[in-house]
């Protein structure tokens, strides 16, 4: 092994993935061969939170090493803001080969127009932050769409290159769609749920949540990411310079749409329902509740992305499509895990393995994601297999404010002010055990929904033993004992004997929130 050289980096990243849906994370029914494989051979968090359990937030957060709250990426459809620090900003000033292939979400992509500006005869029409002239509409799903010539500011947030897809599902946007027609011109008729393969008895296709896609596993955005990263691979082999590769799968995310084999790889009657589904109705919380008294009334809306309230036959469905899509991305990972070690780069790469966030995958009989944070929305997988050898499991409380700094700290740059994460390099390295005392999660909504009056505003507090939740405009919240009981499906907000607990919880999370004011820039000097 090489130890002079900078260490490559090597970064898989997947959408609304559960840890617990790894065979590496404990699940005895998915096959995810090569993931479990790096797994094995490195360390890997068994406790790592996310930012913000909504894809932006966290993506800015992942890039920044700092919270919502401070790089103001608060919900979808609020870019990271182009003048922003990154770490691969910060790599490629020290001289790494940066490139990202596949899902970047860190600019607006639905095509949806903002709020603002409203009519500028409206005092309210300007915003409290002024606008920095800079592009952003570079992912809108409309401009790859409409205009041929639509195309990135490089470096983009840091990427001197970049092969962008742009949404989820088959009906891709992006440097992907451009590509798919070179391969096959008539592919506008594979994609979308209107020229799916028949799928009858399918509930979650009724919801358009999930099709049966006509698009070969050939000619799929989990491939064409694969192949891209492999193209940048070996246009690296030549280069002296160490680089950083993303790699980021849109997938698993709804609506699910794994392709040929991948579809009906595993059978939904076979799928095992979580325990907090049976038990779902014991004491839920009001937005919960809400949400189940919705489906039983015949009122759940399930055809847009928001969380609802699921059957136990819509539970095992998008389970079992979800494990085709996270089997498909274990074989693209193993085909560019194969070339890295074909090109001789291997023993030179940091590999890193993470996801965006979870989904509740029948949680509690809950689909999606949204406003709640239970556990399997919450936590990602984190794997770091270092050529340097580190092969650990941890317990400690980590999470994604943590990459910026430990992947600045492995190549040797110095991290800048206001990054927020810790470097998890001793806990990597196994000289330490502990990592933070407790974590926060901020989230805040586009839209009112489960029953709150206004945007849903909420801020959770995870320790090493409870979750406490906090929510804007309304006077109850959640406490959970996740020693005793690990499927938070015991509420103890209002139970009397915790009302210490719960003071003291809240207490801790307001001097956290304070700890996480920002500190950038620094202050001017004193006479």
């Amino acid at each position: 092994m090489t130890t002079t050289k900078r260490p490559n980096f090597l970064f898989f990243i997947a959408d609304q993935l559960r840890a617990d849906h790894l065979g590496c994370y404990g699940n005895r029914v998915v096959r995810t061969p090569h993931i479990d494989a790096l797994a094995q051979a490195g360390f890997v968090a068994d406790r790592f939170y996310v930012a913000s359990p909504i894809c932006m937030p966290n993506r800015a957060s992942l890039m920044t090493g700092r919270m919502p709250s401070l790089h103001g990426v608060r919900h979808n459809g609020i870019p990271l803001p182009l003048r922003a620090t990154t770490f691969v900003e910060l790599l490629r000033a020290a001289g790494y080969r940066t490139g990202l292939v596949g899902k970047s979400h860190l600019q607006n992509m639905t095509g949806n127009p903002p709020v603002w500006p409203r009519d500028p005869a409206d005092r309210l029409a300007r915003e409290a932050v002024g606008d920095d002239g800079g592009r952003y509409d570079q992912e809108w799903k409309p401009h790859w769409r409409n205009r041929p010539d639509h195309e990135l500011d490089l470096p983009f947030y840091g990427y001197e290159t970049v092969r962008l897809t742009v949404d989820h599902g088959d009906d891709i946007e992006g440097h992907y769609r451009r590509w798919l027609r070179a391969q096959a011109p008539d592919c506008d008729r594979m994609i979308g749920p209107e020229n799916a393969i028949p799928t009858p008895g399918l509930a979650l296709f009724a919801a358009r949540q999930a099709w049966r896609t006509r698009l070969p596993e050939a000619l799929h955005p989990t491939q064409y990411c694969a192949l891209m990263s492999e193209d940048f691979l070996a246009a690296t082999a030549a280069d002296d310079r160490p680089f950083f590769l993303m790699c980021s799968f849109a997938e698993p995310h709804h609506p699910f749409t794994p392709p040929g084999a991948y579809w009906d790889m595993y059978d939904p009657a076979d799928m095992e329902l979580p325990r907090s589904f049976r038990d779902a109705a014991n004491r839920p919380p009001p937005h919960v509740a809400q949400l189940l008294a919705e489906r039983d009334a015949g009122r759940a809306v399930k055809h847009t992305p928001q969380l609802f309230a699921c059957t136990a036959e819509e539970a095992k469905e998008a389970t079992a499509l979800n494990y085709g899509s996270i089997s498909f991305i274990d074989a693209a990972v193993g085909r560019v895990l194969a070339r890295l070690t074909a090109l001789g780069l291997a023993e030179d790469t940091v590999i890193v393995f993470t996801a965006d966030h979870g989904d509740y995958m029948g949680d509690h009989q809950l689909l999606l994601k949204g406003p709640i944070h239970y556990r399997g929305l919450i936590t990602a997988p984190f794997i770091w297999h270092d050529p340097r050898g580190a092969t650990r499991r941890s317990a400690a409380l980590a999470g994604t404010i943590d990459i910026a700094p430990t992947i600045l700290g492995r190549a040797g740059v110095a991290p800048f002010n206001g990054v927020q994460g810790r470097s998890l390099d001793k806990l990597i390295a196994g000289t330490a055990r502990a990592h933070h005392d407790d974590l926060v999660l901020e989230e805040e909504g586009q839209r009112a929904q489960t029953g709150f009056p206004g945007r849903v505003r909420m801020r959770s507090l995870v320790t090493e033993r409870y979750r406490l939740s906090l929510y804007d405009g309304v006077s109850w919240g959640e406490l959970y004992d996740l020693e005793a009981d690990p499927d938070e499906m015991v509420n103890l907000w209002d139970d009397p004997a915790s009302g210490t607990l719960r003071a003291e919880l809240v207490l801790r999370l307001a001097h956290r929130m304070l700890a996480l004011s920002d500190t950038s820039p620094y202050p001017t000097a004193t006479a």
